[in-house]
């Protein structure tokens, strides 16, 4: 049948037009199963195609969901996109993935445009310690998680944070170099300008404090001076491992903010003439694909990733297809420490 319309739908499954127009668009929850199965067996049958430009125009939104991520230069974030992409393909949505570099100005022009195109979910994953460049577009109805970012006073009420505990991970890995017997320690990162970087140092510290070590003077001197990071994370690693291995006395174990920035890291260990586990300990965090692959493989802490996407998937649509579900939460989870070999006891003569 030559331009199937809606009400060719409703009059072969026996309905209202309205009904076929509430399964179209997310509200299969109104009717019940046998409806449902007729409406959809009429549509197999028939051929029938959504006018996707006519339905945006009528309801104002897409089913597309924005995905803001700080780089995909750093495979963390690809793999991520690839999990929300899955997730979303699984509940009828596509995504539309943007790079912000965790630049706030940045990141407003995209959601705007987002908003713009009708787009009225978005998983944030900058992590910064403030929202309010995206704060008037929320209270306006846009509904947003943030990913790897606690929450913080002042969010929007709405809100949605889902993170794991990136103090917990930042303690399990040092505490897991303080127990091999390492006493010089430091901690390699871009600016600790991001509420999950802040974490993450911060856990660095405790579990220093708890071992009886110094925690002042352990942060990388150069991360001052530098912006996040993401897309040279390891050019930061490997730099910094430079520098840090030239001092009178070098650390012999690092903790790098990421696993990108740990590999980074290793490499910088052999410039210097030594070796990764035998010389220098070295942790990272995420695990990534490629810190399995690494030669000697790195010790990490892991991300349930898979997980974490498909709830930010699970939560932004029952928001978008139900406007009474606006309250804000909040889900923490916990990481996993995965011990390999880039990390063993310290050298006795170092």
């Amino acid at each position: 049948m030559a331009d199937v319309t809606i009400q060719h739908v409703a009059k072969a499954a026996g309905v209202s037009p309205s009904t076929v127009s509430n399964l179209l668009n997310g509200r299969a929850h109104l009717m019940l199963p046998e409806t449902r199965q007729r409406v959809e067996q009429a549509i197999e049958e028939l051929g029938y195609q959504p006018n996707r430009s006519a339905r945006n125009l009528r309801t104002g939104r897409t089913r597309t969901i924005g995905l803001v991520v700080p780089s995909v230069g750093n495979p963390f974030w690809g793999t991520f996109a690839r999990y929300v992409e899955s997730a979303a393909l699984a509940e009828g949505y596509n995504v539309l993935l943007c790079n912000s570099e965790r630049d706030p100005n940045r990141e407003q022009r995209y959601i705007e445009e987002l908003w713009s195109d009708g787009i009225r979910g978005l998983v944030l994953c900058s992590s910064l310690p403030s929202l309010d460049h995206v704060s008037a577009l929320m209270k306006r109805g846009l509904q947003m998680v943030a990913f790897d970012r606690t929450a913080q006073i002042g969010d929007p009420d709405t809100l949605v944070s889902i993170s794991i505990d990136n103090t917990v991970g930042s303690e399990l890995a040092t505490t897991h170099l303080t127990g091999l017997g390492h006493q010089r320690l430091a901690f390699v990162s871009g600016a600790l300008g991001s509420v999950n970087r802040k974490d993450r140092f911060r856990g660095f510290a405790a579990a220093l404090e708890r071992a009886g070590l110094p925690s002042e003077g352990t942060l990388w001197p150069g991360a001052a001076e530098q912006r996040f990071g993401d897309v040279e994370s390891a050019e930061l690693g490997r730099q910094a491992a430079r520098e840090l291995l030239s001092a009178d006395e070098p650390p012999t174990g690092i903790v790098a903010i990421n696993d990108m920035c740990a590999l980074g890291v290793c490499r910088g260990v052999r410039d210097a003439g030594l070796e990764v586990a035998k010389d220098v300990s070295v942790v990272g965090f995420d695990d990534i694909v490629l810190a399995d692959l690494y030669d000697p493989p790195l010790t990490t802490v892991r991300q349930p990733m898979q997980d974490m996407a498909a709830m930010a998937i699970s939560e932004l649509k029952a928001r978008v297809e139900d406007s009474g579900t606006s309250h804000g939460r909040s889900l923490l989870l916990r990481p996993e420490l995965i011990v390999r070999e880039s990390t063993a006891p310290p050298r006795a003569d170092r």
